[in-house]
C-alpha cells in the first residue's frame, strides 16, 4: 500500500543549551507542505535563512554533524533529525534561535516524546522513496570503516563499533525496521571516553555538557584527585567509576547503549540524503565523518538515477502485440519510397506532432553486403533517413492525396550517432515537430532507440513539395 507523506499536527517548541557551545536555545518545529523535507531556519540572523538538511552542506563533523549555507550555521542536527526519521515525519521546518540545537538528555527521546505529543497528520502526496537499486560500498581503510547499502524493500540497519577498549569492547546493534527506533534507539546517549572529555574541555567545548547528557567511559586508572576536580567542573558532589569503567553520571540503558547511539547517528545523518531510503544498511565503525561521506555517495546514485529516469522519459515504449497505426502496405501508399529504399516497418504511435515508428533490422538487408562485411552495420546516413522517413509519416498522413507530395531535406544539424544498430535489433524512432509547419517547411527532432539505447538524433528540416 502507497504510504503517503506525513507532517506534523500543530507546532510546538522545545529549550535548552547547546552541548558544545552551552548558549540558551529554543527550537520551534512546525508543520510544512508535500515536498518540504527538513530544513532549518535561524530566526535570530538578518534575513531569518533557511539551511536545508543536506548532506552537500555539511562543513564539520568534529564532535557532531554542522550544516552552513551562505554564511548560517546550525550544528548538532543528528539526534533531531534521527528522531524525524525514526517517526517517518517527512516536512517539518525547525527555527533556531542559536547556532546549536538543543542537547537535552544526549539522544534523540525528548525530541520523539514532543513529536509524538504535537502529532503526526498525513498528507496528499506519496512518500517518494530511494530504493538502492545496487550495493554501495563506502570505506576508509586505515581507520577500519565500512559501511554498504544493499537493496532491500524496507529500511534496516546494523552497526558495530570496536574501540578496542577492555572496557567498551566490541557492541553491535541493530534495528529491523524503523518502528523499532523509537523503543529501541531513541532514548540511547551519545557517549566519550575519560581522556575525550579532557580535552573537550581544554579546548572550551561541551560547555553545555553537565555529566547528565553523555556516558563517560573510563579507560584508564583515575586518581581520586581528578575524579574530584571533575565533580567540581560539574557541579557535582561527588563523581566516581562504577566497576564496569562508567562514570557514575548516568546509569546504562542498554548494555550496548553506545552502539545505539551510533546506530541513531547513523540515522540521523543519512537524513542528509534528502530522501527516505528503502536498504539493508551496514556499518563497520561510523562516525560522522563516514556517515556524511556515505551519504554524499548515495546521494549521487540518487542523482545518477534521476538523470537515468529522465532520459528514460523520452524513450518510447513499444508493445509488438498492439495493432500498428499504419502497416508497411499502408505507409506505402503515405510515402514516394518503396523497396528497397522505405525503411520503415510500420507506424505504432501517431498524433498532430510527434510519430513513433519501427524498422526490424534484417540480417539480410542489401546495404549489409558491403557495410561491412563480417561486422555488419546500419550505416548512419540511413538511419537518418529512416527517422526522416517516419518524419514524412507524420507531415503527409493527413493529407488527401499523400502520394501526390513529397518531403526533400533542406537541412540536418546536431546528428550524433550514439550506438551500433546491427542485425536482430528493432530501431523505434521518434519524430516530433519543434515548431508548427509554415510554408512547406517542417523543423523536427528525431531519436532512434534499440531498446532504452539511443543510438541516433538529429534535428532536421524539409521542404514539403507537391509532385507535379
Amino acid at each position: 500500500m502507497e504510504k503517503l507523506q506525513t507532517t506534523l499536527k500543530q507546532s510546538f517548541s522545545i529549550s535548552g543549551v547547546g552541548l558544545h557551545t552551552g548558549i540558551p536555545v529554543t527550537m520551534t518545529f512546525l508543520p510544512a507542505p508535500e515536498d518540504h523535507g527538513y530544513k532549518f531556519q535561524r530566526i535570530d540572523l538578518e534575513g531569518q535563512p533557511i539551511i536545508e538538511a543536506d548532506a552537500d552542506l555539511v562543513t564539520d563533523v568534529s564532535r557532531g554533524t554542522t550544516l552552513e549555507k551562505d554564511g548560517a550555521k546550525v550544528s548538532t542536527v543528528e539526534h533531531v533529525l534521527a528522531a524525524l526519521v525514526g517517526l517517518e515525519i517527512d516536512n517539518v521546518l525547525m527555527q533556531l534561535d542559536a547556532v546549536e540545537t538543543p542537547i537535552m538528555d544526549g539522544s534523540s527521546m525528548p525530541y520523539v516524546e514532543r513529536l509524538r505529543a504535537a502529532g503526526i497528520v498525513e498528507q496528499k502526496k506519496p512518500r517518494i522513496y530511494f530504493e538502492v537499486p545496487s550495493n554501495i560500498a563506502y570505506a576508509e581503510p586505515e581507520r577500519g570503516v565500512e559501511m554498504i547499502a544493499m537493496p532491500l524493500d524496507d529500511y534496516r540497519l546494523t552497526v558495530m563499533i570496536d574501540y578496542n577498549s577492555p572496557v567498551l569492547g566490541s557492541q553491535h546493534a541493530s534495528i529491523s525496521e524503523l518502528s523499532e527506533f523509537a523503543d529501541e534507539i531513541a532514548s540511547c546517549r551519545t557517549f566519550c571516553f575519560l581522556h575525550e572529555l579532557e580535552m573537550l574541555l581544554e579546548h572550551d567545548l561541551i560547555k553545555g555538557g553537565d555529566l547528565n547528557n553523555a556516558i563517560v567511559v573510563v579507560d584508564r586508572v583515575v586518581e581520586e584527585k581528578e575524579l574530584e576536580h571533575l565533580a567540581g567542573l560539574f557541579n557535582k558532589p561527588k563523581v566516581e567509576v562504577k566497576q564496569e569503567g562508567i562514570l557514575n553520571n548516568v546509569d546504562l540503558r542498554f548494555q550496548n547503549e553506545p552502539a545505539r547511539h551510533k546506530l541513531l547517528d547513523l540515522i540521523g545523518d543519512l537524513a542528509l540524503v534528502g530522501r527516505p531510503i528503502k536498504a539493508q544498511i551496514m556499518a563497520a565503525r561510523p562516525g560522522h565523518a563516514a556517515n556524511v561521506a556515505f551519504a554524499r555517495k548515495i546521494k549521487r546514485m540518487i542523482e545518477h538515477e534521476a538523470q537515468l529516469a529522465k532520459k528514460k522519459e523520452g524513450i518510447p515504449e513499444y508493445d509488438p502485440n498492439a495493432p500498428a497505426v499504419y502497416t508497411y502496405q499502408e505507409i506505402e501508399r503515405i510515402l514516394p519510397h518503396k523497396f528497397p529504399f522505405l525503411l520503415v516497418d510500420k507506424i505504432v504511435s501517431l498524433d498532430s506532432s510527434k510519430v513513433i515508428a519501427i524498422k526490424n533490422i534484417t540480417g539480410d538487408q542489401y546495404f549489409f553486403q558491403g557495410h561491412f562485411p563480417g561486422e555488419p552495420l546500419m550505416p548512419g546516413v540511413l538511419q537518418l533517413e529512416a527517422m526522416a522517413q517516419a518524419g514524412g509519416v507524420l507531415v503527409l498522413h493527413d493529407k488527401e492525396n499523400p502520394d501526390k507530395w513529397s518531403t526533400y531535406f533542406v537541412k540536418i544539424e546536431n546528428a550524433k550517432f550514439k550506438g551500433k544498430v546491427i542485425p536482430g535489433d528493432t530501431l523505434i524512432i521518434k519524430m516530433e515537430l519543434m515548431r508548427p509547419i509554415r510554408r512547406g517547411l517542417c523543423l523536427m527532432h528525431g531519436e532512434a532507440f534499440v531498446g532504452d539505447r539511443m543510438v541516433c538524433e538529429a534535428d532536421m528540416m524539409a521542404q514539403i513539395v507537391e509532385n507535379k
